[in-house]
């Protein structure tokens, strides 16, 4: 139960900043849930702020320098790229989590999106990139920062997260229930 209470009180933490970037660690693969873990994933939703655009234009800087540095650029790196950017604009328009490149290519559809994800489900993810496409996805990168930008710029998500108070209140919950 100590770990639990560990782990719950670092969520409550991150899903309180300004910047986030927490949220998206509460919807992988759970095996068992409780009615705590529940609660906590409905409150995150009240934590997502206009601010988590910075966590998804630094998170894809940081993936577009790896995949830079790779002679030459590999299919998966740029796979990442482009998650995290679809990510961070569709938070921005619409107040949704969603980290799926498959679904957020059919709410988006491109092409190019298409054929990466296929070259990565027929095995070729360590595949490497045609030249002839590197500068194609130079221009790409770069025109989703700016749309990224601009979505932050017009978001009506909120400046501040909404249930602080709440998440508070859960933690206390849980360690009182623990003792």
């Amino acid at each position: 139960m100590i770990d639990t209470l560990y782990v719950v009180g670092c969520q409550v933490v991150v899903l309180k900043s300004v910047r986030g970037g927490g949220a998206r660690d509460l919807y992988p693969l759970v095996v068992h849930s409780t009615p705590e873990f529940e609660e906590l994933k409905e409150l995150a939703l009240g934590c997502i702020t206009r601010y988590h655009a910075y966590h998804y234009l630094g998170f894809a800087d940081t993936q577009w320098k790896l995949y830079s540095k790779q002679t030459p650029p590999r299919v998966k790196p740029l796979l990442y790229v482009y998650r995290v950017l679809w990510t961070g604009i569709h938070l921005m328009r619409t107040g949704e989590l969603r980290t799926n490149l498959d679904e957020l290519n059919e709410i988006y559809p491109h092409a190019y999106v298409s054929e990466l994800i296929d070259r990565k489900c027929s095995g070729e993810e360590k595949g490497t990139m045609e030249s002839d496409s590197v500068e194609f996805h130079q221009s790409e990168y770069a025109r989703l920062v700016q749309r990224l930008q601009a979505e932050f710029q017009s978001t009506s998500l909120p400046e501040l997260a909404t249930y602080e108070a709440q998440l508070n209140d859960l933690l206390i919950r849980i360690r009182k229930n623990a003792t």
